[in-house]
């Protein structure tokens, strides 16, 4: 079976990312994307649950404490750069 070339445009920062995390699995990104393709075609779909992206631990966090009534909070967003100034 003969092979051939995909080709696909990510930013420099998810490359270099996605490199680093192959890396430390012992695989190749090239051997990480025939990873994914063969197994959405063994399960007939993607071979993951997409999500967004979750936040941080300090977002998490800081919302975590609004939500128990603590932190400030703003009507407009002039106000919070009104307090932030001081």
């Amino acid at each position: 079976m003969s092979n051939v070339t995909v080709q696909a445009r990510v930013s420099l920062e998810l490359k270099q990312q996605a490199d680093a995390l192959f890396a430390a699995l012992g695989l190749s990104t090239a051997d990480a994307i025939r990873l994914f393709l063969q197994q959405a075609v063994n399960i007939g779909g993607l071979p993951f649950q997409p999500t967004a992206k979750r936040p941080n631990d300090e977002t998490v966090e800081a919302m975590s404490e609004l939500e128990a009534g603590g932190g400030q909070r703003f009507a407009t967003t002039a106000e919070l750069f009104a307090d932030w100034k001081q």
